[in-house]
């Protein structure tokens, strides 16, 4: 048996802060879509790739969202 697909969204853009925590994008219109994965290892690649191409601009962030979880929110977080 397979795997189940656990989707996984990377996306990233500019943020107003640089605090830690900081996730607020300055210009949504300018959110970039990476891409949708079946498991959290090839998400994880994808957002490596795009956040090592952007390394020179400090305000920019890629993140992993963890899109199974919010279609089926009785998930218990064990995913990888």
């Amino acid at each position: 048996m397979s795997n189940p697909q656990l989707l996984h969204l990377v996306i990233g853009g500019e943020l107003t802060d640089l605090g830690p925590k900081a996730t607020e994008f300055k210009d949504l219109d300018s959110v970039h879509f990476v891409g949708a994965y079946p498991n959290y290892q090839e998400a994880r690649s994808a957002w490596k790739s795009a956040a090592q191409s952007t390394v020179d601009n400090a305000h920019m962030r890629y993140f992993i969202i963890h899109a199974h979880k919010l279609l089926d929110p009785s998930t218990d977080g064990h995913d990888h």
